[in-house]
């Protein structure tokens, strides 16, 4: 029977150890890897486990259409979260990356926004689906006008200031914010015209969703670089978080005792 991540959504909202079971196995390598990027691994992951476990997460609300990239999404956001970050040299306003990339389209912003996720413009073109050096020149480009905006500028301005400004993108989310559905259809090809045209009216003035669309084109690369730890590899993660072992099934009980 195949268990899906609705099921895993559904059983860790009631704390069934079943559904703790499968986010272990399939989530925390995935959690490892964003923690690579943005943090340290280490202890990091035992604090992001232990927040994620209190029955106040908000976590588990997640129930989109093809849950899986939009669950991973808001994952990344608890991952950073509980993550220390350095305060930048140089603090940089939304305010002023906004204005200062008004000349750029949808696409430029959103190859600029992945800088302050830390992705290097070959990792970018991929997600993209671009090259590198075009990657680089729109960033070039979106540099030269950060600049123009701002008294103090360095080359590392944008990713310092990364986790800032994603927190400030979150926040400019409103009601009239398309869900996650409709980027998953832009990214799987499936968007009909009127929601082309929905988004295209709405998506390049609003930062929350440049910012959500980056965050599941991430998902969707962390989610094909990854693989399940195995029972061994997860058992001291079980232990962790206090969820009780898999009781074998009837079947399995008696065939392991007839082959006593």
């Amino acid at each position: 029977m195949i268990y899906t991540c609705y099921e895993m959504i559904r059983d860790c909202r009631a704390n069934r150890p079943e559904g703790w079971r499968y986010f272990v196995r399939q989530y925390v390598p995935a959690m490892r890897r964003l923690l690579e990027r943005y943090g340290s691994e280490g202890a990091q992951l035992n604090r992001v486990l232990a927040a994620i476990h209190k029955p106040e997460s908000n976590l588990f609300q997640v129930m989109e259409p093809a849950p899986e990239r939009a669950f991973l999404a808001e994952l990344r956001q608890q991952v950073i979260a509980e993550t220390d970050s350095p305060a930048p040299a140089i603090e940089l306003a939304l305010d002023s990356v906004a204005a200062a990339w008004q000349p750029l389209t949808v696409v430029e912003r959103q190859a600029a926004w992945l800088e302050t996720m830390q992705y290097s413009p070959s990792e970018t073109g991929e997600m993209l689906r671009m090259s590198a050096q075009t990657v680089e020149k729109i960033r070039g480009r979106a540099a030269d006008l950060v600049r123009g905006q701002v008294d103090t500028w360095n080359q590392t301005l944008l990713a310092a200031n990364g986790p800032a400004l994603g927190r400030a993108a979150v926040a400019a989310h409103t009601a009239s914010c398309p869900p996650a559905k409709a980027f998953l259809d832009v990214l799987d090809g499936r968007t009909t015209w009127h929601g082309r045209d929905q988004m295209e009216s709405h998506v390049p003035g609003c930062w929350y969703c440049i910012d959500h669309f980056c965050r599941l084109l991430e998902a969707v690369a962390v989610l094909r670089a990854i693989r399940p730890l195995t029972e061994e590899e997860a058992a001291p993660l079980d232990r962790l978080m206090g969820i009780e072992r898999e009781k074998p099934g009837v079947w399995r009980r008696w065939f392991a005792g007839s082959a006593r």
